[in-house]
């Protein structure tokens, strides 16, 4: 269960040895450790499981059938909240103004971090496997990376899910609330839009929502905040 509290236990600032040890032991090593988890499940679905992507692609095809011009208009707009412009966008000015506000580096670079994690997990995981994108209609550019997995669905989940973490100390109750939900929400409507708009396949949006989940968490637990026992 994630300790909401922990960054309020020790507001401490670490030392660089302590921060570049914490970014080798907590982030560098649990990340590869999961990058080997993503490819492996990759080369799966692209070897075994390869009879997986005809039901897949009903799904998707599914997903065509719904649509309309309306809908074909909002997730357009949805999916930009998970583009890497968008992501990198928000973090910088967020971090910043957590930094700003708080005077503590450290705990403003939690959603970096988790950020940073998701998208190197993505590349390197994506140049090893090679996956063609679902044989529908297609309604955005397919970018050059492969389509497992899904990019925008884990960086939306890496950013939005930290921020919302980080969210739990606004003291406001109805503000603290609202702010949740909101950054809850805006994820589900990236993923949605990435099978609304046939850029991914169902299991390309599940490993890239694993994928920002575990990021989340490598980068909220970043720095050992309370001494070894």
């Amino acid at each position: 269960m994630v300790d909401l509290e922990r960054w309020a236990h020790d507001t401490s600032a670490p030392s660089g040895s302590e921060a570049r040890r914490d970014l080798g032991l907590r982030v560098g090593i649990p990340a590869a450790v999961w990058w080997v988890i993503v490819v492996g499940l990759g080369l799966l679905l692209a070897g075994p499981l390869a009879g997986l992507k005809e039901r897949e692609n009903a799904v998707n095809e599914w997903f065509v059938e719904q649509r309309t011009a309306t809908l074909n208009t909002l997730t357009e707009i949805w999916g930009v909240m998970g583009t890497t412009e968008t992501i990198i966008g928000i973090c910088l000015v967020v971090s910043g103004v957590v930094w700003w506000r708080t005077g503590q580096w450290w705990y403003a670079a939690v959603p970096a971090i988790a950020v940073a994690v998701q998208a190197a997990v993505f590349m390197l995981a994506a140049v090893v496997v090679s996956a063609e994108r679902p044989d529908v209609e297609q309604l955005d550019h397919a970018p050059p990376t492969s389509s497992f997995p899904s990019g925008h669905s884990g960086a939306s989940i890496a950013l939005y899910l930290s921020l919302a973490l980080m969210a739990q100390r606004i003291e406001r109750t109805w503000l603290r609330v609202i702010v949740t939900v909101v950054l809850f929400v805006l994820p589900l409507l990236v993923v949605y839009s990435r099978l609304y708009r046939g850029m991914h396949y169902p299991s390309d949006v599940v490993v890239g929502v694993l994928n920002g989940l575990v990021c989340v968490v490598i980068g909220w637990y970043w720095l050992r905040r309370r001494p070894r026992a």
